[in-house]
């Protein structure tokens, strides 16, 4: 049948097959995933957060524009992650802009308006011809939902990497973000989150930056423990950021009796009183331990933070004077071992491809078996090239002038973050005194032995939750800001935004941050070693399977059209 049918009718019926396929195609997207690290299969938790989606969500994507490669990539990935994201919901369209599209006049207004909603522009080299030039690009998503709008930072910015790491962070982040973006975006209740004072915690001007984060999600306050009898259950977390007076029994009880009814809690804790302005008044300083009575609670729920002093070769950097020239000190930055730059452990999504955490002399964590069976995950860890050091101790400059022996820094991946999951023990059973129990009776509630399963973070500093303040022009800092090397480690943002989404939103997306980017790399030696063999199998094979080829068909044809001697 086939073998009847001309030519023109053959080619007609092909290109409708073909037209055919092409428009099934743009109504249906589909994909197969065949990469090792499931790169473009979204999370459960994103499917079933797209899945409950049912108000039309535009997102605006900044990236539209000529690009390098790598931001080339980026794009392109986010158009492929917004591709699946619409094949799950009809609710979700997008559209791509160019900010720099239009006259100068236009260009400036769009980048005001830009910034001023909180959008901080990157300034991007381009090579145009021979020369480079400068580009201000904003890469950044904007999801809006009717009257509300939520912004999306799609570019990772570690000073710790190189562009193309960069680069493969921020498209393995892009689920997390866009779905964090849209569970942000279609939230109607905010949860509560309360910011303890009374106890010579960080002031509100020191963490202005960690509030001013959190506001833009939940209902953030501030209490004193000795103001309130209770915290009630409607409060979903506790954060406790660097107290430094003693807490009462009724506190802890408060504390204890909270987390038993379901309460969540952050504890940010210094183990030793120590900041560097202890020693710029005196050559030497000898830290004492602070004495919060907190260790019992803490033991009980199986966390013990060890009073000594974390070292580590990986660090940031205070300024020394080296000398003079022309009557001015000359100064230097020199790493100071006491303020650690801290790791992400394992693969936990609280801490997967976040930057360092800036720490100010951190202790360490022992964690311990508890009787309810209480889960510890180690978050956050000093690098392989540390050491602890106990108190009592001396602390001086000293150290700068000597050339580290890394063999003495042979302690690695000490735990500074420790997650507590499950049933806790109060610390109150057979203690409860009358005291107590009468006013548990006037509130009229029960004592609790044992928790409802809830989770508990502790962190062996107090100084990664804080911000630095201007006090002349009243400006604060980001956090993890170095004000000496004048950078931010955005890990101390990540790790603490992300421990209480995990804490406080059991169906959260964040299960997304663990998908992982890898960039492949060439074996630079292998290469070289190899170089040779390679070049033969790329040039020569092709050329040697033609030539094998064109014998072969040159054979067939010889045999085919051979002429047979008559008989």
């Amino acid at each position: 049948m086939w073998k009847k049918l001309g030519l023109g009718i053959k080619a007609l019926m092909l290109v409708g097959i073909l037209l055919f396929v092409n428009i099934i195609a743009s109504y249906i997207h589909g994909y197969v995933d065949l990469t090792e690290e499931n790169r473009f299969t979204l999370t459960q938790a994103t499917r079933n957060l797209l899945r409950s989606t049912n108000n039309v969500v535009l997102v605006h994507v900044l990236l539209e524009g000529d690009f390098p490669a790598g931001f080339k990539r980026l794009q392109q990935s986010t158009k492929e992650i917004l591709d699946q994201f619409a094949s799950e919901s009809s609710y979700i369209e997008y559209v791509f802009e160019d900010p720099n599209a239009g006259s100068v006049e236009e260009i400036n207004t769009r980048r005001k308006e830009l910034t001023k909603e909180g959008l901080i522009p990157t300034n991007l080299m381009v090579r145009t011809g021979s020369e480079n030039k400068e580009q201000i690009i904003f890469p950044y998503a904007i999801l809006s939902l009717g009257e509300r709008k939520v912004a999306v930072n799609l570019l990772e910015s570690s000073a710790e990497l190189n562009q193309d790491e960069n680069l493969a962070n921020s498209i393995s982040l892009l689920e997390y973000k866009l779905a964090h973006g849209l569970q942000n975006l279609q939230t109607k209740e905010f949860k509560n989150i309360l910011i303890t004072t009374g106890h010579g915690e960080l002031d509100k001007d020191q963490t202005q930056s960690l509030f001013g984060n959190l506001d833009l999600f939940y209902n953030v306050g501030y209490v004193n423990l000795d103001s309130v009898p209770v915290l009630k259950k409607e409060i979903d977390l506790v954060i406790m950021a660097k107290p430094s007076l003693a807490f009462s029994e009724k506190n802890k009880f408060t504390l204890d009796q909270y987390i038993m009814n379901g309460g969540k809690v952050i504890f940010l804790i210094d183990r030793l009183a120590m900041s560097l302005d202890s020693l710029n008044t005196r050559k030497e300083y000898i830290p004492e331990p602070l004495e919060l009575n907190l260790e019992d609670l803490l033991f009980r729920y199986g966390f013990r933070i060890e009073p000594a002093f974390v070292l580590d070769l990986e660090c940031s950097r205070i300024p020394q004077v080296i000398g003079s020239q022309g009557g001015k000190p000359q100064i230097e930055l020199f790493p100071w071992y006491y303020h650690p730059l801290l790791s992400g452990y394992g693969d936990h999504p609280i801490v997967q491809n976040i930057d360092r955490v800036n720490s100010e002399f951190p202790s360490y964590i022992d964690t311990l078996k508890t009787k309810t069976g209480v889960r510890h995950t180690i978050l956050i860890t000093s690098s392989q090239y540390s050491r602890y050091q106990l108190s009592p101790t001396k602390i001086d400059f000293e150290i700068l002038h000597y050339k580290p022996d890394p063999s003495k820094f042979n302690k690695p991946h000490l735990p500074v973050a420790v997650l507590g999951e499950g049933i806790f023990p109060s610390l109150y059973e057979n203690r409860v005194d009358e005291s107590m129990k009468s006013n548990l009776a006037n509130l009229q509630l029960d004592f609790k032995n044992m928790s409802k399963p809830t989770s508990v973070l502790v962190v062996a500093d107090g100084d990664i939750a804080k911000n630095l303040v201007d006090k002349e022009t009243g400006k604060f800092s980001p956090l993890g800001y170095s004000k000496w090397e004048r950078k931010a480690f955005n890990g101390n943002k990540d790790f603490l935004l992300n421990s209480v989404d995990y804490m406080i939103n059991p169906d959260n997306v964040l299960a997304a941050r663990s998908k992982e980017f890898r960039i492949r790399l060439l074996d630079r030696v292998k290469a070289e070693n190899e170089k040779m063999k390679w070049q033969l199998i790329n040039i020569g094979l092709p050329i040697f399977l033609l030539i094998i080829t064109g014998l072969i068909n040159h054979y067939i044809r010889k045999k085919k059209f051979i002429k047979l001697p008559a008989i």
